[in-house]
């Protein structure tokens, strides 16, 4: 007789590796990693048909410390590595984990082609502004001024903004988050799943080494109210300790200007609603930046479209159909052929 097992639901704990957990004490990696496994717990995933995909640095342990089938690339090929994961076997859930060194320098050639091409998986980019596993060089994404062993009088570059590139590449999902939000990032790291196609996702990370507290100007818990606006699909650009200020969109510079419910005849009423399929306003909310505009959080954009993989194999399946009996052999000798 036969009896059916009963499948107990997975926890986060069983998504966690038997490795030993090595970052730096405090890293925001570990605050990542918890919302990660309560997210895949959350939506029903099931270990044998996820993936984690690295490159190079920090956040490329990720893999590791996974209890899932995992792929530690090259330095900056993740985007590329997984891409071809994805169209091998569309079956698998595909998750990225790289950095902001990993994904925006070296990687940003294939990070913007994944973007474009719109391969169904998650992208989620660690950006702690720094090179943490190679000891404090600055990054893409480093401040004008950054004092670090590569720049030891200060970095001269304008740094990347990680949202408005991804959206300048063509990305139809956008997110950002914070490492320590455990309520909101596994949020948005569940609607970064359901969405069909690139789920960019910037997680704001701290290392504690090498850049510490560089996010604090609006992290902080005595500031964050003021600087922070979490941005959701349908509702008023509302924010502050009071819930008194506001975006409202200026018309006259095509930007987002701060204002006061209540003051200069001011209503919430005035008050952008965000709509997260505008592209326009997704990039006037990626741009903004503390002290003088709060930085917006959520999902920033949101457009799906036809998927990379899915016309990839849609065409492969049309050319077997047309041509039902093809020999590959046959075509690999035909016309010009030399033996040696």
């Amino acid at each position: 007789m036969n009896v059916e097992a009963k499948i107990e639901p997975l926890k986060p704990k069983d998504f966690a590796s038997d490795q030993e957990v090595r970052w730096c004490p405090g890293c925001g990696d570990y605050a990542i990693i918890k919302a990660m496994q309560k997210t895949l717990a959350d939506i029903g995933a099931k270990r044998e048909s996820t993936v984690f995909v690295s490159g190079i640095g920090c956040a490329a342990r990720f893999p590791y410390y996974m209890s899932t089938y995992g792929f530690h690339t090259i330095h900056g090929r993740a985007a590329a590595i997984s891409t071809g994961i994805k169209l091998a076997n569309p079956g698998l859930d595909i998750w990225v984990a790289s950095g902001d060194g990993d994904a925006l320098s070296i990687g940003g050639n294939h990070l913007l082609h994944l973007l474009r091409r719109n391969v169904n998986l998650q992208f989620l980019l660690f950006n702690n502004e720094i090179y943490g596993l190679t000891k404090g060089q600055y990054s893409p994404t480093s401040r004008v001024g950054t004092r670090s062993p590569s720049t030891p009088l200060g970095s001269v570059e304008s740094p990347v903004s990680a949202c408005e590139l991804a959206l300048g590449a063509g990305a139809r999902f956008v997110a950002r988050s914070v490492d320590t939000q455990q309520k909101h990032l596994p949020e948005v790291f569940r609607r970064a799943h359901e969405h069909q196609g690139t789920s960019f996702v910037e997680i704001l990370q701290n290392c504690i080494v090498y850049n510490d507290d560089v996010f604090a100007e609006f992290t902080a818990k005595d500031v964050a109210p003021d600087r922070q606006i979490h941005v959701a699909h349908g509702e008023p650009l509302i924010f502050g300790a009071n819930q008194d200020k506001g975006l409202k969109v200026n018309p006259g510079t095509m930007s987002l200007d701060v204002v006061t419910i209540g003051e200069d005849g001011v209503t919430e009423s005035d008050i952008m609603v965000h709509d997260e399929t505008n592209p326009t306003l997704a990039r006037m909310l990626a741009s903004m930046e503390p002290p003088d505009d709060p930085v917006a959080l959520g999902v920033l954009y949101c457009s799906p479209t036809e998927t990379y993989d899915d016309n990839v194999l849609a065409q492969v399946q049309e050319a077997k159909d047309r041509i039902p009996d093809a020999d590959l052999n046959e075509y690999l000798r035909r016309g010009h052929t030399w033996t040696v």
